[in-house]
């Protein structure tokens, strides 16, 4: 078992030029194969009964934003999932759990911690799935020291510090659907944007289902959760645009809504920029209307609008610096 609480991880530069993609070939040979003996200095423990410490802390874990936070602990449920951080950040799996007759993967043979074999009982519960076919292997992993949840006493200081040289940072407004949060901090990554901001009504993005959708995006890029106040200090630099993405339908006529476009991107290449979206029930909240100029992809027919995460890989990929694209040739 952890300690309740990690030290908060040291202040630094976490600005990372791309993430790592994991190829799925790769994933799915190891998921199926069968692996070879244990190697390695793993510690091999056995819990057969829900009702063990371990069991009741995995579920805390699963279910509940503030205890994950508050032990900074992550559950990540399935082996393929765990491959895939593995691909670029091993050393954060602190205990990792087998059912019972499961083989080591070869990808795993360097891990050195606690190895714990359960019962097909232990890992439904943990899980929280009937089957457990698919739920091969779960690992509790450390959270990211990417990811900074801001209090009210740190403000824009913290956020400067962490995100003040950036040069593209999603900001997400109330997004509460962990597929479409995961879908969009995965879809900032592979678009080599620096970073992900937060605001309130937001979901986890450790939840199980974002993490899923995320595909190990919010395991490497630097990821913030706080509120408007705390933007202030991004929205002062002189060459940030705050830009929100909004159906030109939905425009009272009130604001000028621009319209994406080659020219628009291309006129934003060596500006910073800050993109704002928002969930589809509810839309922009007020404070982003009042800060942000408004963006709409041009559409065809009689369309409102565009899934949330869907708009905004068209907005991360147009919206690229000059760099970013000239990293993609």
């Amino acid at each position: 078992m952890p300690s309740a609480v990690s030290s908060p991880p040291q202040r630094e530069s976490i600005l990372r030029p791309y993430c790592v993609p994991w190829t799925r070939g790769s994933v799915a040979t190891a998921a199926v194969a069968k692996a070879a003996p244990f190697r390695g200095e793993q510690n091999h423990k056995q819990v057969a009964s829900v009702a063990n410490p371990l069991v009741k802390h995995c579920v805390r874990l699963r279910l509940s934003s503030v205890y994950r936070r508050s032990c900074r602990r992550i559950l990540l449920v399935g082996l393929i999932p765990i491959l895939e951080m593995c691909s670029f950040e091993f050393s954060t799996i602190e205990t990792l759990l087998l059912l019972d007759g499961i083989e080591l993967p070869e990808e795993l043979y360097g891990f050195s911690g606690n190895v714990v074999y359960v019962s097909a009982a232990v890992m439904k519960k943990v899980s929280g799935m009937q089957s457990v076919d698919s739920t091969e292997a779960i690992a509790i992993i450390h959270m990211p020291k990417y990811f900074r949840d801001l209090d009210s006493d740190q403000g824009g200081a913290v956020l400067d510090e962490w995100l003040g040289s950036a040069k593209r940072i999603l900001v997400l407004d109330g997004i509460q659907d962990p597929g479409n949060l995961g879908t969009l901090i995965r879809s900032a990554c592979a678009f080599r944007w620096d970073g992900v901001f937060l605001l309130p009504a937001c979901c986890d993005p450790f939840n199980e289902k974002a993490l899923r959708a995320a595909r190990g995006a919010s395991l490497q890029l630097p990821v913030v959760s706080g509120n408007w106040s705390d933007l202030h200090a991004l929205m002062a630099k002189p060459d940030m645009k705050m830009l929100a993405g909004h159906p030109e339908s939905s425009s009272n006529g009130s604001e000028r809504t621009h319209v994406l476009s080659k020219e628009l991107a291309d006129s934003l290449m060596s500006e910073s920029v800050c993109l704002v979206l928002g969930s589809e029930g509810n839309g922009l909240s007020a404070e982003t209307l009042q800060a942000c100029e408004l963006v709409n992809i041009p559409m065809q027919g009689t369309f409102e609008s565009l899934n949330v995460s869907v708009a905004g890989g068209i907005f991360l990929f147009m919206l690229q610096t000059k760099q970013q694209k000239m990293a993609e040739r």
